[in-house]
C-alpha cells in the first residue's frame, strides 16, 4: 500500500502505522445468514484467512462485554430485547440468524480465539439501560481492562495489534482522558443517510468532524460512501474507511494510504 503523508513520531503512532497496513473483515468474515455477523464462526474464518477484524461491544446487565452491533436483538436474533437489560447468559439463549447454534459472543472468548494472531478494531457501542443509565464509563473501563490483559497474555508470542473506536465522542474522550496510551478513533459519516437517528445539527457535526475537538482522536474511521465530504477531505491524519463492498474500492483507498474495513467479498489478506 502507498502511505499517505503521515509523520509517525512515537511508538503509539508506529503501532497505528502498522494497523493501517491490514485489511479488516467487518463484524468478522460473515456469510449471512448461515455464518452471522459478529459470530464466533465469522471471527474464526477471519483468523484462519489472516484478516484483521472489526467488532462491536455492548455492556450487559451483569457487566460482561457482548459482541453485537445493535442494542436490540431483534434483527440478528429475532427477539425484541435490549442487550443492556440482559445478562450475557440470558442473551446467549437466542441463536443468531439462521446459524447452527451461533450465539452472541463473549468478548473474552473472542480474544482467546484471536490470541494475538490478527489485528483488532474494537468499536464501543455506548448504550442505556431501561432505567436510563448510560454505560459509557463502565463500558470503556471494562474494555480497557480486558484489552490490557489480552496484551499481557499474548504479546510475548506475537505483537497484539488493536485499537478502539466509537461514534460516541464521549467514549473516545474517555480514552483520551483516562488511557491516552491506547489508540483511539472517531467514527463518522452521514449517520442519517438511511434513517434519521440523530438531529440534523448532530449529523452535521459528526459528518464534518467538528466533534473531534471533544474526542481528539488518533485516527478517523469514515463511511466510504461519504468519502467526498468536506470534513474527511480536510482531515490530514490516519484514516480507515468502512464499509468497503468491492475490491476496486478497496484498492483505490489503499492507494491513498487508508485502510479498509470490508464485507460482502473476500480479498486477499495482503
Amino acid at each position: 500500500m502507498t502511505n499517505r503523508n503521515i509523520t509517525m513520531k512515537s511508538p503509539k503512532q508506529d503501532v497505528l502505522a502498522e494497523l493501517l497496513k491490514h485489511r479488516y473483515a467487518h463484524r468478522g468474515l460473515h456469510k449471512k445468514p448461515a455464518i452471522p455477523e459478529n459470530s464466533m464462526a465469522a471471527f474464526r474464518l477471519a483468523v484462519e484467512q489472516g484478516f484483521g477484524m472489526e467488532m462491536d461491544l455492548h455492556l450487559t446487565k451483569d457487566g460482561k462485554l457482548a459482541v453485537i452491533h445493535d442494542a436490540s436483538l431483534l434483527r440478528t436474533a429475532g427477539v425484541d430485547l435490549i442487550i443492556e437489560d440482559l445478562t450475557l447468559e440470558e442473551a446467549q439463549k437466542y441463536v443468531l440468524e439462521e446459524s447452527e447454534g451461533e450465539v452472541i459472543p463473549d468478548f473474552q472468548n473472542l480474544l482467546d480465539l484471536v490470541a494475538g494472531r490478527v489485528p483488532l478494531i474494537v468499536e464501543l457501542k455506548v448504550g442505556k439501560t431501561s432505567e436510563g443509565k448510560d454505560t459509557t464509563d463502565a463500558l470503556c473501563s471494562k474494555a480497557a481492562a480486558m484489552l490490557d490483559a489480552y496484551t499481557e497474555k499474548y504479546s510475548a508470542s506475537a505483537p497484539t495489534l488493536w485499537c478502539i473506536e466509537s461514534f460516541s465522542p464521549t467514549a473516545v474522550k474517555w480514552f483520551r482522558q483516562n488511557r491516552p496510551d491506547i489508540i483511539r478513533g472517531q467514527l463518522a459519516g452521514d449517520i442519517n443517510h438511511d434513517k434519521p437517528t440523530i438531529t440534523p445539527l448532530q449529523n452535521f457535526l459528526v459528518r464534518q468532524l467538528l466533534i473531534n475537538f471533544i474526542s481528539k482522536p488518533d485516527f478517523v474511521a469514515y463511511n466510504y460512501r461519504d468519502r467526498f465530504d468536506g470534513g474527511v477531505r480536510r482531515w490530514k491524519g490516519p484514516l480507515f474507511y468502512y464499509t468497503i463492498k468491492s475490491y476496486e474500492d478497496l484498492m483505490e483507498l489503499e492507494g491513498r494510504g487508508a485502510a479498509g474495513i470490508f464485507e460482502q467479498f473476500t480479498p486477499s489478506a495482503q
